[in-house]
């Protein structure tokens, strides 16, 4: 298989430490649900800096390396997962800071009436007012709920956090790509 596009990549957790002595490897899921990280049948590691570090993709791109998942289980609030080709300890503290990327198509099907956080970055973001609030640019958790980035995907400079909560984000119409917020723009 060919290495994908990095922009087909979705950074899903970092490898954080080794278990035990078979080889395994403690990552920790950027997701407090990390369904995708959970099912993946393959992930591809990376030791380099993340993209917006200023490195350029195709020196990204030749640093990935596709491992096949043998198996991947919740532990203590991190993904404990097995990888093909890594039999030791020394091998998996030798993956240790490597970012766990899957590539997005191979996503466990969303519920018809839930979405991946991935999949509303380049949202348009309006009040219920139909004022236009600006562009989803990130998703973030930040322990009691996620955070709405809302900025100028362009320069990724930021405008607006908006908690996402159901008394907030009152639609997601990923179709349109855009989502309705109960908020007002000088907020």
């Amino acid at each position: 298989m060919s290495t994908p596009s990095l922009n087909d990549l979705i950074e899903l957790g970092a490898v954080s430490e080794a278990q035990g002595l078979q080889g395994q490897v403690k990552v920790r899921p950027h997701s407090s649900e990390p369904v995708a990280l959970l099912s993946s049948k393959a992930v591809w590691l990376s030791l380099i800096p993340r993209r917006d570090a200023g490195v350029s993709a195709s020196v990204e791109q030749a640093s990935l390396t596709q491992y096949k998942v043998k198996s991947a289980k919740m532990h203590s609030g991190n993904v404990v997962m097995a990888l093909e080709g890594v039999s030791d300890r020394d091998q998996a503290l030798a993956l240790k800071g490597a970012r766990i990327l899957v590539a997005r198509d191979a996503f466990p099907k969303a519920d018809s009436d839930s979405y991946y956080w991935v999949d509303l970055i380049g949202c348009q973001a309006n009040n219920e007012q139909g004022e236009a609030l600006g562009t989803v640019i990130d998703v973030t958790e930040h322990g009691a709920h996620g955070v709405i980035v809302i900025g100028d995907i362009a320069t990724n400079a930021i405008k607006q956090l908006v908690p996402f909560v159901k008394e907030v984000v009152k639609n997601v119409d990923l179709e349109n790509k855009t989502i309705t917020l109960d908020w007002q723009s000088d907020w």
